[in-house]
């Protein structure tokens, strides 16, 4: 039998970078680069697709070489986000649902030389960085809603910058961290919530900051990681994973949920290591990250949290008249061996957790997590009804802010979270994995405290999370690079499509995410649901 020549498959280029093998890929100018290969690569039939039997995970790729342009396109897309933001912010000009807490205790604060001590409440039930912040837009503007909620308009923009950034690094796709971008600003419950001196908008931007931090980490240790004897060689300080820790400990200094994402992402970020040396071929991974990295994270994501969550309180510890300061020198117990202040501190806290974990007062606008991923119980912060509003030009006219977010984004969060599920366990993605993890924290642990008054507004520090998810759904209906231009035409007007519906929803909403004057047929034409009521 005749036999034909042996067909030889040209190996892919490898190029040793500090003793670990890394894959050169090419990147097409602003290309979404999910599943992107070389020019020179293997076609897709040939190329493997397994590695002893599992999917192989996405291998470090370079950064796209449009950095310019990148940031050209962060900029633009962050003066609009802090346009919309800003625009007429001191509308209503009184204190409005919870700013009736955080804005008069932000006064106090600058009042009373770094504490509060709010007469009308027996204690302050949330740590003081966020009332810190709003103190910082008071001393600026005065202690008024102008000064009161630009904070939280400068948070919630810089949320948008950092979420255009950290997405772009994720999958090194400019025009993916564009996208992210442009569905983050139009989102309307982020809008209201830079809008206004509440907290949950300073949590979100300490937790997507200490995140981002851990990301660049990531890309870091992978540049940096020798495969040096068994466990490998030691990848030095890391200064982005220390920043990260620092930023999540102050997230708890805003509201105590931030640490379920200090845990999470610790634990995240000590699993990309391990990936990271198995990558790298180390016959003992484990043993090497226990080893190499552990005794890091654990400076990185404990002592260093702890140390920055204990100087967001340090005008508790200055103030001699602030809350319970005192409360040590008049008890004792088995703690006495612990200095007086952080007896008394730890006290104080045990009075806050109990708050938290009995709060069942009823409100007119408390919802379930299950509704939240819905959009179904949006909170209403602004409705004068005594007198009503003239002016409209109409018989009834209406002034309101509901805090919902935009339903043509919010109802992609549960298909952008099971997506994120199937590429995180089936194609082994870490972005996949980042977004569950980011679920688990700001939705799933809402679950431990049943039957306490919960409001949708809980979602502000996941929603940029969830917007990664989306955004990785929308780089696969854009097509990987080696797509055919037909295919990636297709794409990218699906992909634009979307973001078309999203930016028009948003549009939409807006005379009633920020108080406009409109008849009442045009406010109900905009409440799509009974529950929105």
């Amino acid at each position: 039998m005749a036999e034909g020549p042996i067909q030889m498959q040209t190996p892919r280029p490898r190029h040793r970078l500090r003793g670990t093998f890394r894959t050169c890929t090419y990147h097409r100018r602003m290309a979404a680069t999910l599943e992107a290969a070389p020019p020179d690569a293997p076609s897709p039939d040939e190329q493997p697709r397994t590695h002893r039997g599992r999917v192989r995970p996405v291998e470090h790729r370079p950064m796209p070489p449009d950095a310019a342009l990148s940031w050209v396109i962060t900029v633009l897309i962050t003066a609009v986000a802090g346009v919309v933001r800003l625009w007429g912010i001191g509308f209503p000009d009184a204190k409005q649902f919870d700013e009736v807490y955080y804005a008069t205790e932000g006064g106090e604060i600058l009042r009373n030389g770094g504490y509060e001590n709010n007469p009308g409440y027996m204690f302050i039930v949330h740590p003081p960085l966020g009332k810190w912040l709003v103190a910082g837009g008071i001393t600026v503007f005065g202690d008024n809603s102008v000064g009161w909620r630009v904070p939280a308009a400068i948070a919630g923009t810089l949320c948008v910058a950092i979420l255009i950034r950290v997405t772009r690094r994720m999958t090194r796709s400019t025009l993916l961290g564009a996208a992210a971008g442009i569905l983050l600003a139009a989102d309307g419950l982020s809008i209201v919530q830079s809008r206004f001196a509440l907290l949950d908008i300073f949590l979100a931007v300490f937790v997507l900051a200490g995140f981002a931090c851990l990301v660049v980490d990531r890309d870091v240790v992978r540049d940096r990681l020798e495969v040096i004897g068994r466990y490998g060689g030691r990848i030095g300080f890391r200064g982005w994973r220390l920043a990260g820790g620092v930023l999540l400990g102050l997230s708890c200094g805003v509201k105590w949920s931030g640490i379920w994402f200090l845990i999470g992402f610790g634990l995240l970020s000590v699993l990309w290591d391990l990936g990271a040396r198995r990558a790298a071929g180390m016959s003992r991974p484990w043993q090497g990250t226990a080893l190499r990295d552990l005794p890091g994270a654990a400076g990185s994501f404990v002592l260093a949290p702890v140390a920055a969550y204990l100087l967001s309180w340090s005008g508790w510890f200055l103030g001699e008249n602030s809350y319970d300061r005192h409360w040590a020198d008049t008890h004792t117990g088995y703690w006495s061996w612990l200095p007086g202040p952080i007896r008394s501190l730890l006290n104080y806290h045990a009075q806050m957790w109990d708050f938290h974990s009995t709060l069942r007062t009823p409100h007119s606008y408390q919802s379930s997590p299950w509704g939240w991923l819905v959009d179904g119980r949006p909170v209403l912060f602004y409705y004068p009804s005594d007198p009503s509003p003239t002016g409209c030009g109409a018989n009834q006219c209406v002034r309101t802010v509901l805090d919902v977010g935009t339903p043509a984004l919010w109802w992609a969060f549960v298909p952008a979270v099971l997506w994120a599920a199937w590429i995180g366990v089936v194609r082994r993605d870490w972005r996949g994995w980042a977004v569950l993890m980011a679920f688990a924290a700001g939705w799933l642990t809402w679950f431990s405290v049943p039957g306490r008054t919960m409001f949708l507004f809980y979602m502000t520090p996941l929603v940029p999370f969830l917007v990664i998810g989306v955004t990785l759904a929308l780089g696969a209906v854009l097509g990987p690079a080696r797509a055919s231009e037909q295919r990636r035409m297709i794409g990218l007007v699906a992909v634009c499509g979307y973001l078309a519906v999203v930016v028009v929803n948003s549009a939409w909403l807006w005379p009633i995410l920020t108080g406009q004057l409109i008849t009442y047929e045009e406010w109900r034409s905009r409440i799509w649901f009974p529950s929105w009521i």
